[in-house]
């Protein structure tokens, strides 16, 4: 339980400290935490990732698309037990994520008529936030090669630490 509640509150604060410091569009931690939170402490902390977004999004303020976006972080969250066997694959799956999340978030815009709801609105929605998926994708990358990269630090110290004290 004890430990279950240590992960959550760093879930919350990475999320947190990604959301709240001054930032490009779209450049934050949030497609790479949703991707590899379940790959590596399982799925039964995406409810913890998106309780973190809800708060971070109390206090930024709600939108029309609110429920688009944390439909995409379960969404990603889900897929990603399919891309955890090894680096290539965490790394295409996190794109991937940065992908949906478009997908997903752009329809949603779509659906309040901003751009007009037909097939023109709906082209010039995905046009429009193509500068928007550029950061995504960016911030996405970065942040997933900083979360492998202390993956491999802790891994390799926790192995040594494993061997120290056989």
């Amino acid at each position: 339980m004890k430990k279950s509640i240590v992960i959550s509150l760093g879930i919350f604060l990475s999320l947190a400290a990604s959301r709240f410091i001054p930032h490009p569009p779209n450049f934050t931690s949030l497609i790479a935490l949703s991707f590899y939170v379940p790959v590596f402490f399982g799925l039964r902390f995406i409810p913890a990732l998106i309780l973190s977004f809800a708060l971070t999004d109390f206090i930024i303020g709600y939108h029309s698309g609110t429920h688009w976006t944390w439909g995409s972080v379960l969404l990603i969250g889900l897929i990603s037990v399919y891309f955890s066997n090894n680096f290539s694959l965490r790394i295409s799956g996190a794109l991937l994520g940065a992908l949906i999340f478009f997908i997903i978030t752009n329809f949603g815009v779509w659906t309040t008529g901003y751009y007009g709801l037909n097939l023109n609105g709906l082209i010039n929605s995905y046009f429009l936030a193509l500068p928007f998926f550029g950061y995504s994708v960016l911030s996405t990358l970065i942040f997933a090669v900083i979360i492998e990269t202390i993956y491999k630090i802790y891994s390799k110290n926790f192995l040594k630490y494993l061997k120290f004290n056989k």
